[in-house]
């Protein structure tokens, strides 16, 4: 028995909601990637400041070692940016994956096609994106906590 339209909207929907949760994860990791990047601005401002001696009212000593920590948070930086693009893409293709679940129960039903196996493995890897997504987004997490430290030793 063919199921009615609002029981086939109700089905196509239901993807829907991961999209959602999806979006809402991608919009975190986007804000997260542009504070990261503004945050590494500002630190090569400071080192190129501190190079050239713009804080004069600074020691030696006190220079070299902020400069230290400046390197040491951009090092940390540049390991932890990648963990945020790799986020950001398994979210977005985790978005692709529910919308083609969408859509493959549409052409199911308008086309009489039999794809119940395939919406399944498209909705699952669906769920694996975001699963990956979620573990490069921990590391990320860790990466920071190391970039805090390294800032709360300096001061």
């Amino acid at each position: 028995m063919s199921p009615s339209i609002a029981e086939l909207i109700q089905t196509m929907l239901a993807p829907g909601v991961m999209v959602s949760a999806c979006s809402l994860m991608l919009l975190v990791t986007n804000n997260k990637y542009s504070a990261v990047v503004d945050r590494i601005r500002q630190l090569n401002e400071e080192k190129r400041d501190l190079s050239e001696g713009v804080r004069s009212n600074l020691t030696n000593e006190q220079v070299i070692s902020r400069l230290e920590s400046v390197k040491q948070q951009l090092d940390l930086f540049e390991r932890r940016i990648p963990f945020i693009v790799r986020a950001v893409l398994s979210y977005t293709i985790a978005i692709a994956l529910y919308v083609l679940t969408s859509l493959l129960i549409g052409f199911s039903y308008a086309f009489h096609l039999d794809l119940r196996a395939e919406t399944f493995v498209i909705f699952l890897l669906g769920m694996f994106a975001v699963v990956i997504g979620s573990i490069y987004l921990a590391r990320e997490i860790i990466w920071g906590y190391k970039i805090a430290l390294v800032e709360i030793k300096s001061s």
